[in-house]
C-alpha cells in the first residue's frame, strides 16, 4: 500500500470509533499500536490518562519542537453513508479529529525514520471537545519534563479547498465558555397556575432576557455571542413545570469581554430569582482560552507557505470557534491553522465528510516546515 494510503486507512479505522473525553481507550489502544511499529531507537513514548506524549530524541538538540493534536468524538449520531461509518452509536468523528490523528502519525513517521538534529515531541490530547484535556496535559509532570520550547497544530476547514492553509498572526479563535442554567420553582396541575412556580415561563423570559447581553451591554467595536442551544423543562402537557435547564455557550473575542458578558448573565439569573420566586444555579462548565498565534512564529510559517507552489495561502479573519490549545499557547510559543478539507457540511455536522486528500498535504506541508526549523 502507498504511503499517502497509509494514513488514509488509518483515518477510516480511527473514524469508525470515536469516543468521548477521557473515555478514549480504543483510541489511545490503536495509536500505540501503531507507533510500535515505528523504529523504537530514538522514539520514548508515556501515557497520560488516555492521551500519548511521544518523544523522537534528536541527533543533537538544541530545542524541543511539539506538535499536538486532539483525539476524541463527539456526541453526534453519524449521518453518512460511508462505509467506514462510526461504529459506536451517538458518536461521531464530526469535528475532524481523525484527520488530525491521521496527520499526526504521518509527521511523526516520517521523523522516526528520519531523525531532526532536535528533539520533537507529538501531544496526543484528550477531550478536546470537553471536558477539556488541554489544560491539565500542559500542568502534567511529562510535559514539564519534556516541555517543547515551540508547539504546532492545526485544524480541519470544512469551507476551504483541499491545498488551502489559512493562518493569522494573534487571535485566531475566540475565548469560549459553556454556560448551564438551572431554575427550580414548584410544579403542579395546569388547572391551579396560582399555586404554582413555572419554570418554562421563566425559562422563555430568561432565553428572551439573554439575548440583550451582547446587544446592549458588549462594546459593538468587540465581538461576542451568547447562544442557548438547549432547553429542558416540564414532565407532560398538563403539569406546571417545577424545573427548567438552560444549555449553550458563550464566546469572545476578549477576557474582558466574557467577564462582562458573564456579569450581565448573573444579573439577569438574580432577577428571573426575584421575579419569579425561583432557585437559579449559573454553571460555566468548560473554559477554553483564545488561541492566539506567536506573531514572529506565525510570520515566519508564512513566509515558508508563501515558497510553496502547491499552497493556497488565505490571511483570514478570527473566528468565534473554541479550541483548548490555547491554554498551551498561553505557555509555549507557537500557532494554529486551517486546513481546508471541503465539505459540504461544516464541524460538528452529522454529515460532515473531509475530503482525504488534505491528509497527504497536511503531512507533506507539515513535515517540510518542521524540517525548516
Amino acid at each position: 500500500m502507498p504511503e499517502s494510503n497509509t494514513f488514509i486507512e488509518i483515518r477510516r479505522d480511527l473514524h469508525k470509533i470515536p469516543e468521548l473525553g477521557f473515555k478514549e481507550h480504543k483510541t489511545q489502544e490503536y495509536l500505540l499500536s501503531y507507533i510500535e511499529s515505528l523504529p523504537q531507537e530514538r522514539l520514548q513514548v508515556k501515557k497520560w490518562k488516555t492521551g500519548l506524549f511521544v518523544r523522537l530524541e534528536g541527533t543533537n538538540p538544541r530545542k524541543t519542537v511539539g506538535y499536538r493534536t486532539d483525539i476524541d468524538g463527539l456526541p453526534i449520531e453519524e449521518n453518512t453513508s460511508l462505509p467506514f461509518r462510526s461504529e459506536h452509536e451517538g458518536r461521531m468523528h464530526a469535528c475532524g479529529h481523525d484527520f488530525h490523528m491521521s496527520i499526526a502519525l504521518g509527521i511523526l513517521t516520517h521523523f522516526a525514520r528520519n531523525p531532526m538534529e532536535d528533539h520533537l515531541l507529538f501531544v496526543f490530547q484528550p477531550a478536546e471537545e470537553g471536558p477539556g484535556g488541554a489544560k491539565p496535559m500542559l500542568e502534567s509532570e511529562i510535559m514539564k519534563e519534556w516541555k517543547p520550547d515551540f508547539i504546532i497544530g492545526l485544524h480541519v476547514a470544512p469551507e476551504y479547498e483541499v491545498g488551502t492553509i489559512a493562518i493569522k498572526e494573534g487571535l485566531l479563535f475566540a475565548n469560549t465558555s459553556e454556560l448551564f442554567i438551572d431554575l427550580k420553582g414548584k410544579g403542579g396541575h395546569a388547572a391551579y397556575p396560582h399555586h404554582t412556580k413555572d419554570m418554562v415561563v421563566a425559562a422563555a423570559m430568561l432565553v428572551t432576557q439573554l439575548q440583550t447581553v451582547v446587544s446592549r451591554n458588549i462594546n459593538p467595536l468587540d465581538s461576542a455571542v451568547v447562544t442557548i442551544g438547549k432547553i429542558t423543562g416540564g414532565t407532560v402537557q398538563n403539569i406546571i413545570a417545577e424545573t427548567a435547564r438552560l444549555e449553550g455557550t458563550i464566546r469572545t473575542l476578549s477576557a474582558e469581554s466574557m467577564d462582562s458578558v458573564k456579569q450581565r448573565i448573573q444579573a439577569l439569573v438574580k432577577g428571573i430569582e426575584i421575579g419569579y420566586d425561583c432557585e437559579a444555579v449559573i454553571d460555566y462548565g468548560s473554559m477554553y482560552r483564545q488561541v492566539f498565534n506567536e506573531e514572529k512564529a506565525t510570520r515566519r510559517f508564512i513566509e515558508f507557505l508563501q515558497t510553496k507552489e502547491n499552497v493556497d495561502l488565505v490571511l483570514c479573519d478570527e473566528a468565534m470557534t473554541g479550541e483548548d490549545f490555547g491554554y498551551m499557547l498561553e505557555e509555549i510559543p507557537g500557532f494554529m491553522f486551517w486546513l481546508g478539507v471541503n465539505s459540504e457540511f461544516g464541524l460538528h455536522h452529522a454529515k460532515l465528510n473531509p475530503d482525504e486528500a488534505a491528509i497527504e498535504f497536511a503531512i507533506s506541508t507539515v513535515t517540510d516546515y518542521i524540517s525548516t526549523l
